[in-house]
């Protein structure tokens, strides 16, 4: 995991899997980031991600919904085909906004 911290947003590349073992260390950093240092906006890169399973998408959920009661924004990156089918069958792409690439979703709440 590589976080990326650019005033209020971060960006968390992820890489390996994303699951019962490794969701609390993401959930902990995401969390912390914003309890601590006021982030507002998550980019999570998922470019390396060979995994993901229900603790992971609850993760990706749960990170949403405590941003959004914060006016702000969680976006996602860079996601593999394969990781891609998985969330669309649990509905993720539907509320949380997916971008080809990081510098692409942080152009966007900047207007650029």
């Amino acid at each position: 995991m590589e976080k990326v911290i650019k005033r209020q947003t971060m960006f968390l590349r992820l890489d390996g899997e994303l699951d019962m073992q490794t969701a609390d260390s993401v959930r902990t950093t995401i969390d912390t980031e914003i309890d601590r240092r006021g982030v507002r906006t998550v980019i999570i890169n998922l470019q390396k991600v060979e995994f993901i399973d229900s603790s992971g998408l609850g993760v990706l959920l749960g990170r949403y919904k405590k941003l959004r009661d914060l006016e702000g924004k969680l976006k996602i990156t860079n996601v593999p085909p394969h990781i891609l089918k998985i969330m669309e069958l649990s509905g993720l792409p539907k509320i949380i906004h997916f971008y080809n690439d990081e510098e692409s979703a942080y152009d966007e709440g900047r207007g650029a």
